[in-house]
């Protein structure tokens, strides 16, 4: 089993799937293999350190989290090198380019990414809606071996097939009240985990999060406050997205945009699913169509 997440900054994957990517770590032990890959720079992410600054303290702390995780970790880099610079992400060729090399390098089973936007009065991050829409448009390329070949120079004559992904859309806070979901995990079992993965972000959970004000959070004294406040955080998603307050949960949505998945195989390669009948008959009903 590979998993590859895809998001925008430092910190978006232990708020949307890191306790569903701790569940098949337990589960599977060697037989899964999880990367994280930050599409952003994170220079953007802090009110008192510089830019550069932001960047080498960010990048310390997804390593940080990766260290107590147990998965990979990397920036994505654009066909000249460069990581995209956050706070201002937009869907260009190049940006195309290197999400497809991302996911052929890896060819993970299960691909995850932030939600599209589709209600235009709900709230969104420019860099979440980049890689939303990004994903989408290179899924089809993902087994054109041709597609990037003039930013990816490679040997034409000789192409492979490359597995396609399930492409699966996470639970985005930029959203609130415009969230849907298909499946819904319970993450009570690693949430100590999820706790301690996201306290490594001391810039963000400390500093910047609490600075900029659109989080509802004061800043954690310490790991025991910060417990706290996840957990409040965690209640209130549930109450938006009408769960029970108890347990933890991580839910996404099923794309369409890579493999038709099985609502079968879903229920036995996700570990922690709440069975749901009415879901599972909706999205039965979904990718039985054309």
């Amino acid at each position: 089993m590979k998993a590859l997440f895809l998001h925008a900054h430092f910190d978006d994957y232990e708020f949307t799937a890191a306790g569903t990517f701790e569940l098949w770590r337990r589960a599977l032990g060697a037989a899964f293999q999880a990367r994280v890959v930050i599409c952003t720079d994170g220079r953007a992410g802090h009110h008192r350190l510089t830019r550069e600054e932001t960047w080498r303290v960010r990048w310390q702390e997804q390593q940080e989290s990766a260290a107590l995780g147990g998965y990979e970790c990397e920036v994505l880099r654009l066909p000249d090198g460069a990581v995209p610079r956050e706070a201002c992400l937009r869907v260009t060729v190049d940006l195309l380019a290197a999400l497809w090399k991302a996911i052929r390098d890896f060819e993970p089973d299960y691909l995850f990414c932030p939600p599209l936007p589709a209600d235009p009065l709900a709230g969104m991050h420019v860099d979440h809606a980049a890689i939303a829409q990004a994903v989408r448009e290179v899924a089809y390329m993902i087994n054109v071996p041709h597609a990037f070949t003039p930013e990816y120079p490679a040997d034409e004559t000789r192409s492979r097939p490359c597995r396609v992904p399930v492409i699966i859309a996470t639970y985005d806070t930029y959203m609130s009240g415009a969230n849907a979901f298909d499946l819904v995990v319970d993450v009570e079992p690693a949430m100590d985990l999820i706790t301690r993965m996201s306290w490594s972000h001391q810039s963000q959970i400390r500093e910047w999060l609490p600075w900029v004000g659109r989080h509802e959070m004061e800043a954690p004294e310490d790991l025991e406050a910060w417990s706290r406040t996840l957990r409040a955080r965690k209640e209130r998603e549930n109450r938006e997205l009408g769960l029970p307050e108890r347990p933890a949960t991580e839910v996404f949505t099923v794309t369409g945009w890579g493999e038709r998945p099985d609502v079968d195989r879903l229920r036995r390669d996700f570990p922690g699913l709440v069975r749901d009948e009415q879901r599972e008959a909706r999205l039965r009903r979904r990718f039985a169509r054309g």
